[in-house]
């Protein structure tokens, strides 16, 4: 292990790992095994599976979308708020990939079909990571009990896949990193990359590429990323879940996200605090 593990809060469930991107060595885990709740992570099958669809022709990138009604949800995204919710497929996902929209992703999931989405993990061998079911407003005992769940080993391992184009096809994983390039919520571990939250598509802050997701709920927070710098690369997931207590852990969760964050910013960089100060 050559990245330093930071104090991780003892009342949260976490899971942890950072590896090589190119030789896949762990560089850093904790509980890498451990199943979480994870949010909004899953939403990156679904992008594996319209990706794979549009490569094959089953989809074409300027088809509309119909949102069903009984899955119109609402919190996370812009296209609940838009007047014109006509999107293409294309720009459906990347909704999906810029601000996790809720209601773009329930749209493709619909599409797609919820079964061939919860496919995709297994297909690619994961056997404790999948999307789960749809985003709902509301999840009542007679629902799946969450829209997605993993664990880090898995989740980095998928996300070394996707940098190395080894997730169905090399155009398959570049069309999902592209999509996740647009990504906006650098609020965890990504905090610690400085990045332009708006505007990282190319290397930005000392030579950096990110392609990330992140998922949040009230008792949890996860962030899923492949990390290139000028002399390391690295794939990471960190995800951490504090349900059932009646403590909110996020100010804790998010400290130790940005602290593992800072150590992976070194390793891929270089450079240390007084260099990046500098």
């Amino acid at each position: 292990m050559t990245i330093a593990m930071p104090p991780l809060d003892p009342r949260a469930r976490w899971s942890v790992r950072v590896v090589d991107a190119l030789t896949g060595d762990a560089l850093a885990e904790h509980e890498p095994d451990a199943v979480c709740e994870t949010a909004s992570i899953g939403k990156v099958f679904l992008l594996i599976e319209v990706a794979r669809r549009l490569a094959d022709g089953r989809l074409s990138q300027d088809q509309r979308v119909r949102i069903p009604a009984e899955h119109v949800v609402a919190d996370s995204g812009l296209l609940y708020r838009m007047l014109d919710q006509a999107l293409t497929v294309h720009d459906a996902a990347l909704l999906v990939g810029a601000v996790s929209d809720n209601l773009a992703t329930n749209a493709l999931i619909s599409l797609c079909g919820v079964d061939d989405v919860r496919a995709v993990a297994a297909e690619l061998g994961y056997r404790d990571t999948s999307l789960h079911d749809y985003i709902r407003n509301e999840r009542t005992p007679e629902m799946p009990w969450t829209p997605s769940y993993g664990t880090a080993r898995e989740l980095a391992d998928l996300m070394r896949r996707l940098g190395a184009g080894d997730v169905v096809s090399p155009a398959v994983s570049e069309q999902v990193l592209a999509w996740l390039a647009t990504g906006t919520d650098t609020s965890m571990l990504a905090d610690a990359f400085m990045l332009d939250p708006l505007a990282h598509p190319d290397p930005e802050y000392q030579g950096m590429l990110l392609r990330h997701k992140t998922g949040s709920t009230s008792f949890a927070r996860i962030d899923i990323g492949w990390l290139q710098g000028p002399t390391a690369t690295v794939a990471y997931a960190v995800a951490a879940n504090w349900k059932g207590r009646s403590e909110d852990l996020r100010a804790p969760v998010i400290d130790a996200m940005r602290g593992l964050g800072e150590g992976i910013r070194r390793h891929v960089t270089g450079r240390g605090r007084a260099e990046a100060d500098a």
